[in-house]
């Protein structure tokens, strides 16, 4: 029996059917990128949750095979590290606020003292004969004064905005690592049994691998502040405790977290005198050489196994996507988190790659050309 062939009807309609299915997926396409788009702030946080989750939950994991439950394990791992943050925050800020304070009271003296050539301001006045400057653009210089307020309110909002994104961030990576065992459980549903394992597998694999490289950074910012206190208490230089906090907190960005956190310290300590400013200065390029040649390959090649290449090309892909995403906030998470995040999709591509996802298994039984 011979099929009747199509008529034109019945061709347009199948043209029309098609045109409708490729506008409705473009068209949902678009509502779902737009609608990602303008929830970007809300899924970086949920992404960063995830990721403080997968750091945290060896700690609790830890906890639990010593026959604690869960819930307790968690609130335990949470509280030490609130007492933590708390800790360096009020070290760092009740330091700042008061020595800002205190210097609010001094400042009239410091200006009569500075009118008069007393004092430290008036000595480099009179030293760089700045004097006469200081006379004859006292108008500009006083309009520049009232302008700082604008700069000031903005920071006020960026750490206020700041401050509000960790405590999201806090109780989103609670409830993350509370439910942990659920979520990986639900996920292991969608495959079948046999690939539930592989998957399982890789997920340690990646977890362990990021969570490797995440204490060993925080090791090297930790050696950095107590290196950088140790050297500014010997030289006197004030504000040890601040000093060394802000370069304990700005070294554990990749690549350049060193020199970030030396500049403003040294620049402190050259004010304070030209003999800790130098001896300051020579222990943090002692220490970057050490941080970068030594400990950081180290940990590199032992928990991520990245070439320099991929690490660089890592760490630039995820501060500009991450600035694009969250402006300032989100280039620095990006930083942060790009090199675990390559090596946790280092792992994955290798784990699909050995078992023949990526790669066919007769591959390596091809001939020679």
């Amino acid at each position: 029996m011979v099929k009747e062939s199509r008529g034109p009807r019945s061709v347009e309609r199948v043209v029309i059917v098609i045109a409708l299915k490729v506008l409705a997926i473009t068209f949902t396409g678009g509502v779902f990128v737009l609608l990602a788009w303008r929830l970007r702030l809300i899924l970086l946080l949920v992404l960063i949750s995830f990721f403080i989750a997968a750091l945290l939950n060896p700690a609790v994991v830890l906890l639990t095979r010593q026959r604690v439950r869960r819930t307790a394990a968690v609130m335990i791992v949470y509280l030490v590290l609130l007492v933590v943050m708390f800790g360096l925050g009020y070290t760092f800020f009740h330091t700042v606020i008061t020595q800002a304070t205190h210097f609010a009271h001094e400042l009239p003296t410091l200006v009569r003292e500075a009118q008069n050539g007393q004092g430290a301001v008036g000595h480099l006045i009179a030293r760089f004969h700045l004097a006469s400057y200081f006379a004859n653009h006292s108008s500009a210089l006083a309009g520049y004064v009232a302008k700082l307020g604008k700069p000031a309110l903005a920071v006020g909002k960026t750490v206020l905005s700041g401050f509000t994104s960790v405590i999201t961030v806090m109780f989103l990576s609670f409830f993350v690592l509370l439910e942990a065992p659920r979520i990986v459980v639900g996920l292991l549903r969608l495959f079948r049994a046999d690939r539930a394992t592989d998957v399982r597998r890789i997920l340690n694999l990646m977890t362990k691998q990021v969570t490797g490289f995440m204490l060993g950074n925080f090791a090297t910012s930790v050696i950095a502040g107590i290196v950088s206190y140790i050297a500014l208490v010997a030289t006197g230089v004030p504000f040890a405790s601040v000093l060394a906090i802000w370069t304990a907190l700005v070294d554990f960005l990749p690549l350049v977290g060193g020199l970030l956190a030396g500049v403003p310290v040294v620049g402190v300590a050259f004010l304070h005198s030209v003999t800790a400013g130098i001896v300051t200065l020579i222990v943090f390029l002692t220490y970057q050489q050490i941080e970068n040649h030594i400990l950081n390959p180290l940990i590199i090649s032992r928990t991520l196994r990245l070439n320099p290449l991929w690490v660089l090309l890592s760490v630039i892909l995820g501060a500009e996507t991450g600035a694009i995403v969250g402006s300032t906030f989100g280039a620095i998470c990006g930083a942060v988190f790009a090199l675990p995040a390559a090596g946790a999709v280092q792992v994955l591509l290798r784990e699909l790659a050995a078992r023949g996802y990526l790669i066919r298994s007769d591959a390596s039984t091809l001939p020679d050309s």
